[in-house]
């Protein structure tokens, strides 16, 4: 594995690092119930300064992930903020690389999309933006079709440090891909700092399809600022898993920016003990004739909390919109709590957006039919739980997308369960 000085890296990067630093003094963090968006998670007793920097390592990344690569797969590893050479065999023109590489190899390339989308006005952005090595690449041009998923497996190895993660994918006009990107930690016990950054840019005409899974030690904090714009025709399937860490908050943001631009997001998450996750969706409908749908569902054991809020928003002139969001919980103790909270700001009238959220515990009714049927106890709310959560997996056609987001849910309630 490698890890590049910072000193070889373009001028235009370096000035970028410096502003960061310089914001990261001077942006305060958001205070509970004090910003917009912090009304549900807390920060206290998180230090992100007592995090440091990890050393070089060389853990194998292997059988380590929420999923499996596939057969054929493109791969990209990273163990803390060591990574792996880039992998070949990509055609046409297509490259899939460390974003550290790709930094060295196409500056250019990368001086044009990096921070577009995600701009560092936001302290933990600012802190990525300043720490970030590795991270992953992912360009494809105009008119090509990357057939074989590309899988990318972030793991951290050490406790008490940040791991600061980058992605950048650009589709051209017409193109096509399949990233998949998980993050998880090497050990049990592990108290760590992930801080994600994703930008997604889908071309006027193109299609992308991107998987994020975490699967991180409960002890672990994660915040993340993802955003995707999508173009004129373009259409972006967003599949957001979470099953690890004890607290932090993740921002995803899709803004449709041309006519015909169409989104699906899906979002499952299963929690135990004390753990606490944060969703904060954003459908930004910033052209005309645009679609967006999305979809979460939780379940939830223990003391375990979680909040998904969900806006959509309608641009001026953006008119005939069609959007979607719904937000479904179930509750498997009385001590588990789930707060949804779905928003609209529309700014045009001939739109149509609707919204749903729902939290409930396992009805005792279905229960009563499953016992009185010969099943145990456990057995019927195994069943009542694997069939709410099979809403999620029918969002997906047949194949490998759908057999291995059936496959990480089933294995993380094993591990919820017990």
């Amino acid at each position: 594995m490698a890890s590049p000085s910072i000193a070889t890296e373009p001028a235009w990067l370096t000035a970028r690092r410096e502003r960061a630093v310089s914001l990261t003094g001077s942006l305060s963090l958001p205070s509970f119930r004090g910003n917009p968006g912090w009304e549900f998670t807390s920060l206290k007793g998180v230090d992100l300064d007592a995090y440091g920097r990890p050393d070089a390592g060389g853990v194998d990344a292997g059988g380590l992930g929420v999923f499996e690569a596939p057969a054929g797969a493109v791969t990209v590893e990273q163990v803390d903020h060591s990574f792996a050479e880039p992998p070949h065999g990509v055609a046409d023109g297509a490259l899939v690389m460390p974003l550290s590489t790709a930094v060295q190899t196409h500056p250019e390339l990368v001086e044009r999309h990096f921070g577009s989308i995600v701009a560092a006005d936001d302290p933990f952005v600012a802190r990525n933006e300043a720490g970030w090595q590795g991270g992953a690449f992912v360009y494809v041009p105009r008119g090509v079709h990357v057939e074989a998923p590309i899988v990318v497996t972030v793991v951290q190895s050490q406790a008490r440090t940040a791991l600061h993660w980058r992605t950048l994918v650009v589709l051209e006009e017409g193109a096509q891909a399949e990233v998949w990107e998980q993050y998880v930690s090497a050990d049990d016990d592990q108290d760590a700092l992930v801080n994600v950054v994703s930008e997604l840019s889908v071309g006027q005409n193109a299609r992308l399809r991107y998987v994020c899974a975490q699967g991180l030690d409960e002890k672990s904090v994660v915040f993340g600022s993802q955003r995707a714009i999508v173009e004129r025709d373009g259409a972006l399937d967003w599949i957001a898993l979470g099953f690890g860490s004890g607290n932090g908050r993740v921002a995803m943001e899709t803004q449709l920016v041309g006519p015909g631009a169409d989104a699906k997001v899906t979002g499952a998450y299963a929690t135990r003990g004390r753990q606490h996750l944060d969703y904060a969706t954003t459908q930004e409908h910033a052209a005309p004739n645009t679609t967006s749908d999305l979809a979460f569902r939780g379940v939830l054991d223990g003391r375990s909390t979680t909040v998904w809020s969900g806006m959509i928003k309608v641009d001026p002139g953006a008119q005939q919109i069609d959007a979607f969001q719904e937000s479904r919980n179930l509750l498997l103790t009385k001590r588990a709590h789930a707060d949804a909270v779905p928003g609209l700001e529309i700014l045009a009238n001939d739109v149509r957006c609707t919204h749903a959220a729902a939290i409930a515990q396992i009805d005792p009714e279905q229960l009563y039919y499953l016992r009185s049927h010969g099943l145990a106890i456990e057995e019927a709310k195994r069943l009542v739980i694997e069939g709410f959560l099979e809403a999620t997996v029918e969002r997906f056609e047949e194949g490998f997308v759908r057999e291995a987001v059936a496959g990480a849910l089933e294995r993380r309630l094993e591990a919820v369960l017990g």
